[in-house]
């Protein structure tokens, strides 16, 4: 008797266990962006990442990052992670905040160089549907310490 209320136990845990997952992996999505440039400077992103949909518009989520630029002989690989908090408006504007860390190797014909830095993201698209445009600007831009040109980047978002 006890094996079996202890079976009947186990089920009813595992039945729950699973409608609790269920509906958990219901409301995350997945995506991230991509872009490429080719010309005088090749440049090729991808960051790939997966947000949990809370009630009223906000998401979390984690992702991972990146990058290659080539400019003459200069290469740059940046890689990182990053956590990632978006807020849909009513207007269709998708407001973002996005906390990297990010590791980069560059090589030229003087050597190479390992460095390490964290940037903030804050940021505003239009969303159309599972994709997003727009711009973000990082607050914690550093000249010397950063490998990017400019504290502002694009956005382009999609989620499925």
């Amino acid at each position: 008797m006890k094996k079996l209320l202890f079976l009947t136990a186990l089920l009813f845990s595992f039945n729950a266990i699973a409608q609790q997952k269920s509906s958990f992996w219901e409301n995350v999505r997945y995506g991230g962006g991509f872009s490429a440039n080719f010309g005088n400077q090749t440049t090729i992103n991808i960051s790939p990442s997966a947000v949990y949909d809370f009630k009223k518009g906000f998401s979390l989520g984690a992702g991972l990052n990146y990058s290659y630029t080539e400019i003459g002989t200069l290469t740059t690989n940046v890689y990182g992670t990053s956590l990632i908090s978006l807020y849909q408006t009513n207007l269709g504007f998708l407001l973002s905040g996005e906390f990297d860390y990010n590791f980069a190797n560059q090589k030229s014909h003087l050597g190479a160089i390992t460095t390490n830095f964290p940037a903030l993201h804050l940021g505003i698209a239009y969303n159309q549907g599972r994709f997003a445009f727009g711009v973000r600007y990082d607050v914690l831009y550093n000249e010397n310490k950063t490998v990017f040109a400019s504290p502002f980047s694009p956005i382009v978002r999609f989620y499925f």
